[in-house]
């Protein structure tokens, strides 16, 4: 059983922070005795739900923008004091064909996924370094390790953040930091509104992968998936050959989930919210 003693007094910062996956984090973190700091684009809502769970730090934070994320971290820090774990968790899943997405919602993929992640790990780096100490935590997807239809720039991204992570653990090898990544199926957010569950496979719980990170933070190592289950079927598939591993996806509904299957309507909030 994992003793979850060293979270206390840890200064936490969590982007993406708002709601789901960020803010499960928080308030699991939170009840360990981290000191958490929840930073989200969406100001109102990261506002009003750190106001309502009495969250230390809380504020606007465009992990897209340089000076937004360096004045976040050193406000942090002021108040909180040096940051011992950055959670890159910001992150959006727009839904449909490669062919009808718009360019501004390819780069906004990838400028939030991928650069807000790169850029969050930079500036973590130059304040950990000096002190020989901090993790950086990156929430990927297990679709970084698959290929699902509908999904073909957000896979794009999350394979990105994998390499990514990967490198870096590699690159500071030794200097007493610490680079994970977190590997969720679907996850009942609004991120996975409308989404039909490929077969055999049931979506997390947010408090599940909360409670990855918590583990993580406590003992670190280079990747976590949840569910084990999702986790286990993925790196399986992994070692099939390709047509084969592609017609067993097929069979269990992952060539549909994002697309044909999508509950239009249960799913519009989200996907206006993320393309506006």
């Amino acid at each position: 059983m994992t003793d979850f003693g060293s979270i206390a007094g840890k200064v936490v910062v969590i982007t993406g922070g708002a709601r789901g996956i960020g803010l499960a984090t928080g308030t699991a973190l939170q009840a360990l005795g981290a000191r958490v700091a929840l930073g989200d684009i969406d100001e109102a809502t990261v506002k009003e739900s750190g106001a309502a769970r009495g969250f230390e730090v809380y504020g606007r934070l465009d992990v897209t923008d340089h000076q937004s994320f360096e004045d976040f971290l050193n406000e942090v820090e002021q108040r909180l004091g040096p940051i011992d774990v950055l959670i890159n968790n910001a992150g959006i899943m727009p839904t449909g064909r490669l062919v009808d997405e718009p360019d501004q919602i390819t780069r906004r993929i990838l400028d939030i996924n991928v650069y807000g992640v790169i850029l969050g790990s930079k500036l973590a780096l130059a304040r950990m370094l000096p002190r020989g100490k901090g993790h950086v935590i990156n929430i990927a997807s297990l679709a970084g390790e698959s290929h699902i239809p509908g999904l073909a720039t957000y896979n794009a991204s999350k394979h990105a953040v994998l390499g990514f992570t990967d490198t870096l653990r590699e690159e500071y090898r030794g200097t007493g930091l610490h680079f994970s990544s977190v590997l969720p199926t679907l996850t009942k957010t609004e991120l996975g509104s409308g989404v039909t569950p490929p077969k055999l496979l049931r979506p997390a719980e947010p408090e599940e992968i909360a409670d990855a990170v918590a583990k993580l933070i406590v003992e670190p190592k280079s990747k976590v998936r949840v569910t084990a289950v999702a986790g286990a079927i993925a790196q399986v598939f992994g070692l099939l050959p390709e047509s084969v591993a592609d017609a067993l996806g097929r069979a269990l509904g992952s060539g549909t989930a994002f697309l044909d299957d999508v509950d239009g309507d249960a799913r519009k909030a989200y996907e206006h919210r993320v393309r506006d």
